[in-house]
């Protein structure tokens, strides 16, 4: 992270606590071992296209993770036309869901590592995919997004030199976007209870 804040800093910028942010990338400079975070999601298929995730504990910063009481659940559901019931978004949206908001969190944390006062930040994001893929109807078909488009809009009080190269080290170091863009990361395997 890039910290040219300076050491006057108010003790809030984005709705972070700035002091708080510099503490955190000093820890991690001087321990890189607080910087490995497991985090874990549990799936159980309810019914027809219908599955529940939820998410509670997690180990980062050299411990397990306690903060979490209640875990938090999200369903997904299929449209009817992929023979689901609109019980919850489907898998897809939820994957351009966690990109937009990996985008707008790493944006908020960069800019106010910078100094830069943000005043406005959205993301319409769009995701193509040719179904016959997941169908198994034609092998040559794709069956995971062909194209993920970012329309990200960002008002700040900075430059549109130093927004641009902004969003450009946002790209570079969004979580989710690199991990989309990374071939081969996810492994199956059957484990049996």
């Amino acid at each position: 992270m890039n910290t040219q804040v300076a050491t006057a800093a108010p003790a809030r910028l984005n709705g972070l606590d700035v002091h708080a942010a510099l503490d955190t990338i000093a820890a991690v400079k001087a321990d890189k071992d607080l910087a490995r975070f497991e985090f874990r999601v549990r799936n159980r298929w309810i019914d027809g296209t219908q599955n529940r995730s939820t998410i509670q504990g997690f180990y980062g910063a050299g411990r397990e993770d306690t903060s979490r009481s209640k875990a938090f659940e999200y369903v997904h559901d299929e449209p009817p036309i992929l023979l689901g019931s609109n019980k919850g978004a489907n898998p897809g949206e939820s994957l351009l869901h966690a990109l937009a908001g990996c985008i707008t969190t790493t944006l908020v944390l960069h800019a106010t590592a910078r100094g830069i006062v943000l005043r406005r930040v959205s993301a319409e994001i769009f995701g193509d995919v040719d179904v016959r893929g997941v169908l198994g109807l034609d092998e040559s078909v794709n069956p995971g997004f062909e194209q993920i488009r970012v329309r990200l809009n960002v008002e700040a009080d900075c430059s549109d030199e130093e927004l641009e190269n902004l969003i450009l080290y946002v790209q570079e170091h969004s979580t989710v976007t690199n991990t989309i863009r990374r071939p081969g990361l996810v492994v199956l395997e059957r484990v049996r209870d």
